[in-house]
């Protein structure tokens, strides 16, 4: 499944703060931006992946002064560096694939 924080929901080339790829098959968290329509470098690096098929899991992401950080179930996943600077245009969470929320604060 995919999980973007997003500017306008409704522009096709809108700015992305943050896009987080979770990736069963691999195993895999990829974490990237787009800044005024061209997409950043990808991370990567993950101490442990937390995702377990049909499980439910709690996922929080604090936006700090510097960056995005991002915890499952209470234990740090990674922190994500801020590339857009003028965060309160984020302002749409966008999630697609086969995942269902129960609860978004």
């Amino acid at each position: 499944f995919v999980l973007s924080l997003i500017g306008n929901p409704s522009e096709p080339d809108t700015d992305v703060g943050l896009e987080v790829t979770i990736n069963f098959r691999d195993r895999s968290v990829i974490r990237n931006a787009k800044v005024s329509g061209k997409w950043g470098k990808e991370e990567k690096n993950i101490p442990y992946f937390p995702f377990t098929p049909m499980q439910h899991f709690k996922m929080e992401i604090l936006c700090e002064h510097q960056q995005f950080r991002v915890q499952v179930d209470g234990q740090r996943l990674f922190d994500f560096t801020h590339r857009i600077q003028q965060l309160q245009k984020l302002t749409a969470l966008k999630i697609t694939g086969d995942v269902r929320l129960t609860k978004v604060v």
